[in-house]
């Protein structure tokens, strides 16, 4: 068996990652090929991802670089194309719900290529978000779906697709967590503050329903900061977001604005955290398996089984409603929460051992 194993942006990494040490396991059977669209191309958002998590160099770098939606999805779906038909696969299989998802998929299905959606079938129902329209349009062409939940299941059960292409197998991204957890690295920014354990808040922003709006970022920031009753509030700031507080200028004794963190640091400062404010979905995945408290700043998510089971709260994006749970926070109330079943460590293998069934 030929396979592709598609990457293209910071999530994918920490997804990717166990399933390629698994498949190395059996390079006898399954021969496969790495392929790094170039969607996020700097080092902080792509190369220390490689290299923390123990990812080999790709077998090939698509190189789309930045532009538009539409620009890099033409791009990516015209490289990987043309790739195939110098060297076809039998099988692409694409992780998450970024760009790179949606245009290989396409490009492969019109090849004859069979497409296989690692963390299919999971939405939030928000059209208004490019990743769900990313997710619909790759989950519409896939032939094998491997799912994260039983929430996942039921939407592409009622979407009309058959049982046998649907395998509940677990999360890759807590494979990789816990595959980490003893290797995660104190950030300098620790000792530079005299950070406590479970004394500090990590804030994370860069939906635009968040940050695109200069009056709506500053106050919801502020009634973060306001809310955190002068714990640290830790912000690695995403490229995004950077520009839009420049123009703001907010400023605040508690709140630390530092630059894009490698995912061991990141990682340690969400284990050892108070409590975690973000609009990131897979945040709330990790969040959950670290029984850390986790506010959402969003008003819907694709990962219900974080709210209903896990740590994660959906706080909404009207500044208004943090105040509220940042009381429930702070009055020691906030549930314990539960992992849920298969985020054991083990989807790799699960899903490893499902491939060689097709060879």
């Amino acid at each position: 068996m030929k396979l592709d194993i598609i990457a293209g942006a910071r999530p994918n990494f920490m997804k990717i990652a166990p399933i390629i040490e698994a498949l190395e396991k059996v390079k006898d059977k399954i021969q496969y090929r790495l392929i790094h669209t170039g969607q996020h191309y700097d080092k902080k958002m792509s190369g220390s991802f490689f290299e923390e998590l123990g990812i080999p160099d790709p077998d090939v770098n698509l190189e789309v670089g930045s532009g538009t939606q539409a620009e890099q999805t033409a791009r990516i779906m015209e490289r990987y194309e043309a790739l195939l038909l110098k060297d076809m696969a039998d099988y692409c299989l694409v992780v998450g719900d970024v760009t790179s998802t949606m245009a290989c998929s396409i490009a492969a299905k019109k090849l004859g290529v069979h497409v296989i959606h690692v963390e299919g079938g999971i939405r939030s129902n928000d059209i208004t978000m490019p990743e769900e329209i990313n997710r619909m349009v790759t989950d519409a062409i896939t032939d094998i779906f491997y799912t994260t939940s039983e929430v996942a299941n039921e939407n592409l059960r009622q979407l009309g697709h058959d049982e046998s292409k649907i395998r509940y197998v677990g999360n890759t991204m807590i494979d990789t967590l816990l595959k980490n957890m003893p290797r995660l690295k104190q950030p300098t920014v620790f000792s530079e503050l005299n950070l406590k354990e479970k004394g500090y808040f990590v804030m994370t922003l860069h939906r635009p329903a968040n940050v695109d709006q200069e009056q709506k970022l500053k106050s919801l920031i502020d009634e973060i900061v306001k809310g955190a009753k002068g714990m640290p509030l830790i912000f690695p700031v995403h490229p995004r977001t950077a520009k839009m507080l420049e123009q703001i200028g907010i400023q605040a004794d508690n709140l630390h604005m530092i630059g894009p963190l490698g995912y061991l640091e990141f990682n340690y400062l969400v284990k050892h955290a108070f409590a975690v404010v973000t609009d990131s979905g897979g945040i709330t995945e990790e969040t959950t398996v670290m029984k850390v408290p986790c506010m959402t700043l969003r008003d819907n998510t694709e990962r219900p089984e974080t709210i209903t089971i896990g740590t994660n709260e959906l706080v909404g994006t009207d500044p208004k409603n943090v105040a509220p749970f940042m009381k429930k926070l702070h009055s020691g109330d906030w549930k314990v929460g539960e992992i849920p079943n298969l985020w054991d460590g083990n989807t790799a293998h699960r899903i490893v051992e499902d491939l060689l069934k097709l060879v």
